[in-house]
């Protein structure tokens, strides 16, 4: 081999490892202590729990590992095109994998369900619920990865038994009947006390803190 195909070679492989390593882009939500939850008025929108999903993506030891949640109910309210609140419950024993073959199925998947991470035995639904909503309009260093983002949500995040509120860009389309929302953005898992393997003295063995949530929520008007 010659001494440039020698170097190609290893640019290639560390582009190949950096691409697999890096946590998926997401806009940074904005994570602080617990807020008044917003009275739901309006007409009602019941979350369609068949097409509506949670993808999260975690980061460790090289490479990512994506999974989905099922929500298992749903509703939110509405004043003409104005969100006023909502709340969302999400089944943690549905959660799946991504990644096939026995390591990702028979061993990821009860790790993280165990006490390391969602403990699903003891906690097995987590809670959203809605704060605030704002317009949202990208402008300067206000942007968001989500193309047409045109609301700022905020609500409470319960994980276990902590609770934060977030706060991200969303896209909410309305066409008559039907309601659309996705979201894409990342979170500290330590915030909700999920601690485990992050600590960078692990070296190669350490799991990033950093969660990539997409979140792609269809409701119908009730």
């Amino acid at each position: 081999m010659t001494k440039s195909i020698f170097f190609a070679s290893i640019v290639a492989a560390t582009v190949a490892f950096t691409s697999c390593s890096d946590v998926p882009k997401g806009d940074q939500a904005t994570i602080s202590e617990t807020q008044t939850v917003a009275s739901t008025t309006g007409q009602t929108f019941i979350l369609d729990t068949t097409e509506s999903r949670i993808r999260f993506t975690g980061n460790g030891v090289g490479k990512n590992h994506p999974g989905t949640f099922r929500l298992s109910s749903g509703s939110i309210g509405l004043t003409g095109n104005q969100l006023t609140g909502g709340t969302f419950n999400i089944d943690i024993n549905s959660l799946q994998v991504e990644e096939q073959g026995e390591m990702f199925q028979s061993k990821l998947k009860p790790h993280l369900l165990s006490g390391d991470f969602f403990d699903a035995g003891k906690f097995g639904t987590a809670k959203f619920e809605i704060t605030k909503v704002e317009p949202f309009t990208a402008s300067g260093t206000d942007t968001s990865i989500v193309d047409g983002a045109n609301f700022s949500i905020s609500g409470n995040l319960t994980l276990k038994e902590d609770t934060k509120n977030i706060r991200f860009p969303a896209k909410v389309d309305l066409d008559n009947n039907n309601l659309k929302a996705k979201a894409n953005f990342n979170i500290d898992r330590t915030q909700w006390k999920m601690n485990y393997g992050n600590d960078k003295t692990l070296g190669d063995k350490f799991i990033s803190e950093t969660v990539n949530i997409e979140l792609d929520l269809q409701a119908k008007k009730q």
